[in-house]
């Protein structure tokens, strides 16, 4: 796991990052040579201005001058040229590596077992995918190649005017450790007020994403007045911490500007003073030309403390998202066999597994399901039911015992091929912002409409889609906001069902949906377990009367199996929760 060192620049993490131009390395090259580039047309022009003073004007000769005036110009048309060339692919040099480094992430994230995400912050994944990639892109558009344009500028400057005076020279030199030192003392207050400004700006996201997600709860308990003083004032301290920097711009760049103009004012009065007294016979256009490289030398030091600053907070971003680029969090694959045709026989055997280490959640539990059967699962809340999923579906490994699907231990498959052919309908269904119809098929190009169509019939919900405005083309919006729980798990059932999996894992979620949508569920039920092995995790003890097994579980053990009439003549631990389920539903009705 990559840590922050603290380091204002750290060499082995910027070659990580340099690694990910090695695709590009013509556009990085031909960056790095506009920046010469750009060097090279900048102290050309204080030449050329020297020679138009001292070789053209003042012997008066028009044709020379002209010719000068045309050489300058063409330096500037040449300057806008790199500049632009410069600036576009610095920034597509930038943008196609955070391309590449986000797709990487990506994928990596993909591969994570369930457990690192039950650990990680959702918010602070996508920070890292989205606005972190951003400031490693800034690398290179806003931080690397221009600190280095900017470097190359003041070498060249301070050779030529040490060539041409070294006494103005001096003069200039002199006055450099005070722009230095004032440069310095902004860049550490701007770090600490720009740690400031992201740790407000943090704190203000964070409070208007939970009070929106929260919006019902807000307003049922009449929290809006409560809610909008804290809202203000989390707002001003955002605006305090934004104006700090201001403050700091405010005080920096006008005593720069002072210091450049005292360090111009000094090289034209001792420059001046040589060609007056006759002293030093030096030319004027050298005077001219100082000043402009004066402004060559001071200006990208007043603008270099802005542009490390970008370039450490790249390096910082790119430490997060090496950071997880590192994490080891891999359900292993090391299955070699496919999983072509699935008779559907399951087989615990002494199961033993725990999410944290010495907690067991599953005390070596054994059991078999034959192929073709139903086999319910049920228990209080904690017993172990859903754990059965995670583990047939390898999100989680186990500690030690075997679990095997037609006598094969499922490490020994595929992962891919294991997973594909185990089809899971959750209780808290998830619906990606979309249409209805890719909600279905996962934007599967393969399937095409006709058998969407003719698989929801089958299960009968084609008439509750096609009521709905645009049919299959109708968008859910986030998370499946514009259906209701109970239709949300129709769409479930049929995309279950469009896989055709040997296996079907239903997480039944029929307690809060109304009776017209129970009926549908119940429906739907029946037609996507005809035929195939099917194990549903009971909440309601009445929807499992007909399955042909049930599995009773507590604390991690399986404390009863038989048939719901097996299982109630027994007056044990399903008797006493049916009894109490049944006379709780009594009591509501």
């Amino acid at each position: 796991m990559a840590k922050e060192t603290g380091k204002a620049f750290d060499l082995t993490l910027f070659r990580r990052v340099m690694a990910f131009t090695r695709p590009y390395r013509a556009t990085f090259l031909g960056t790095a040579f506009a920046a010469i580039l750009l060097t090279a047309f900048a102290v050309v022009t204080p030449m050329l201005l020297r020679e138009i003073i001292d070789n053209a004007i003042k012997v008066q000769d028009q044709p020379y001058l002209l010719n000068l005036c045309l050489a300058m110009l063409g330096v500037l048309i040449g300057q806008v040229v790199c500049q632009l060339l410069f600036t576009y692919y610095a920034n597509w040099l930038g943008e196609s590596v955070i391309r590449d480094m986000r797709v990487k992430l990506f994928r990596r994230m993909l591969g994570f077992r369930m457990e690192y995400y039950n650990k990680s912050s959702i918010g602070v994944l996508v920070t890292r995918a989205v606005a972190d990639m951003q400031r490693i892109g800034e690398i290179f558009s806003q931080g690397f190649f221009m600190i280095v344009a900017d470097l190359l500028k003041m070498l060249a400057a301070s050779a030529v005017m040490l060539i041409w005076n070294w006494r103005l020279a001096l003069i200039v030199f002199a006055i450099l450790p005070i722009i230095l030192y004032a440069t310095r003392v902004f860049q550490k207050k701007m770090k600490s007020a720009f740690a400031e400004v992201r740790a407000q700006v943090s704190r203000l996201n964070s409070f208007v994403q939970e009070r929106l997600t929260g919006m019902k709860i807000v307003q049922l308990f009449n929290r809006e007045a409560t809610e909008s003083r804290k809202f203000r004032d989390i707002n001003k301290k955002h605006q305090d911490a934004w104006l700090k920097t201001v403050w700091y711009n405010s005080f920096f760049f006008p005593i720069a500007e002072i210091v450049t103009s005292i360090a111009i004012g000094l090289v034209a009065w001792y420059g001046g003073l040589q060609n007056i007294s006759n002293i030093q016979t030096e030319n004027m256009g050298i005077i001219f030309g100082f000043i402009l490289l004066i402004e060559m030398l001071f200006r990208p030091l007043r603008q270099i403390a802005d542009k490390f600053n970008t370039l450490q907070m790249g390096m910082v971003a790119a430490g997060r998202v090496f950071g997880i680029l590192d994490t080891e969090s891999r359900i292993e694959d090391a299955g070699t066999l496919n999983l072509d045709h699935v008779e559907g026989a399951i087989e615990f055997k002494d199961v033993h597994f725990s999410y944290v280490p010495d907690e067991e959640v599953l005390h070596g539990i054994s059991f078999s399901v034959q192929p073709g059967e139903k086999v319910a699962i049920v228990g209080a809340t904690g017993a172990g039911k859903s754990t059965i999923i995670n583990l047939l579906n390898r999100f989680y490994d186990i500690q030690s015992g075997e679990i095997r699907i037609d006598g094969t231990n499922i490490r020994e498959y595929q992962l891919a091929s294991l997973r594909g052919n185990i089809a899971v309908v959750l209780q808290d269904v998830f619906l990606f912002a979309d249409t209805i119809g890719n909600n279905i098929t996962l934007q599967d190009p393969e399937i095409p409409q006709e058998d969407i169509e003719s698989a929801a019939r089958a299960i009968g919900v084609h008439e509750f889609i096609s009521s709905l405005p645009g049919g299959y083309s109708y968008n859910v919006k986030e998370r499946g906001s514009m259906l209701s729980s109970g239709q949300r798990q129709l769409i479930a059932f049929l995309r279950a069902y469009m896989r055709n999996p040997g296996i079907l894992v239903l997480d039944e979620a029929t307690s809060s949906v109304d009776t017209y949508t129970e009926q549908l569920i119940q429906k739907a039920t029946e037609k996507v377990t005809e035929g195939r092995t099917s194990i549903i995790i009971a909440h309601r003890l009445a929807t499992v009367k007909k399955v042909d097994k049930i599995l009773v579980m507590d604390a991690g053990h399986i404390v009863e199996t038989g048939t719901h009439k097996e299982l109630l003549k027994k007056k044990g631990y399903y008797s006493k929760l049916y009894e109490a389920q049944f006379m709780a539903e009594e009591e509501l009705a």
